[in-house]
């Protein structure tokens, strides 16, 4: 009887440890997960909106002082942005960021069109009232952006083109499929990086497209919204390599 006393003492003691070690290894792995994790958004962000400017060689040295993180962990998070297509890996050279050439922004151009005109037929087959209604509110706050903007105001521009993405999330967000919408912000980003690297500006002609979007979407017209999301962003494309801001 006394042997098993000890016994489950001896056990219960035991676990007791393990738990008091494994939880510092859990917090560990939280914290350097939470750090990968800011690592990741900070040079996505820099690299999207032009901070890291296209051909940027990356030098994981002088990185690891600007983000505070270990090489280790900016080699791991570079090697995912290099997959997402922001980050050409050169081997043994190392990183730098994705060039960008007229041919290229083609390309993104004509994904985001094919992923996102899909998507619109979709989301507005499904939307409901709730979905109205975001779709209204993320239109306000790009509106009164591009307000300021045709008034002269510059200084937003990250302000803008976030409030832009808000609002074509939000046209598509019913289209029941979270690897379409995946696959679309990762599209985006990349046709975003050409926008903010071109410091592209269309005035009220952006502004009257997304008003009509904002129209298509209150009477589910997808067939019209389609047709104006391809000029909305064929023009866009045609703008930037006319006046040559990519070449």
């Amino acid at each position: 009887m006394l042997a098993r006393k000890m016994a489950a003492s001896v056990l219960r003691a035991s676990r007791a440890f393990d738990r008091r070690v494994e939880r510092p290894m859990l917090d560990e792995a939280q914290h350097s997960e939470t750090v990968g994790e800011k690592t990741y958004r900070r040079i996505r962000a820099d690299i999207v909106f032009g901070r890291l400017p296209p051909g940027e060689r990356l030098t994981l040295d002088r990185m690891r002082d600007a983000y505070e993180a270990s090489v280790s962990t900016l080699r791991e998070m570079l090697n995912r942005l290099s997959s997402e297509g922001l980050v050409v890996a050169e081997g043994s050279r190392g990183f730098q960021v994705t060039p960008v050439s007229a041919a290229n922004l083609r390309e993104v151009a004509a994904m985001r069109c094919l992923l996102e005109t899909h998507a619109l037929r979709l989301s507005f087959e499904a939307g409901d009232m709730d979905w109205e209604g975001g779709v209204v509110a993320a239109h306000h706050k790009l509106a009164s952006v591009e307000r300021r903007m045709g008034a002269g105001e510059r200084s937003g521009a990250e302000t803008w083109k976030r409030y832009d993405w808000e609002f074509h999330r939000a046209l598509i967000a019913a289209c029941g499929s979270q690897v379409l919408l995946e696959t679309h912000a990762t599209i985006y980003d990349r046709y975003l990086r050409y926008q903010m690297v071109a410091a592209v500006y269309r005035g009220e002609v952006a502004g009257a497209e997304h008003r009509k979007l904002l129209d298509c979407a209150l009477r589910r017209d997808w067939k019209t919204a389609q047709g104006t999301l391809t000029t909305h962003v064929q023009d866009c494309v045609t703008h930037m390599i006319a006046k040559r801001l990519v070449r």
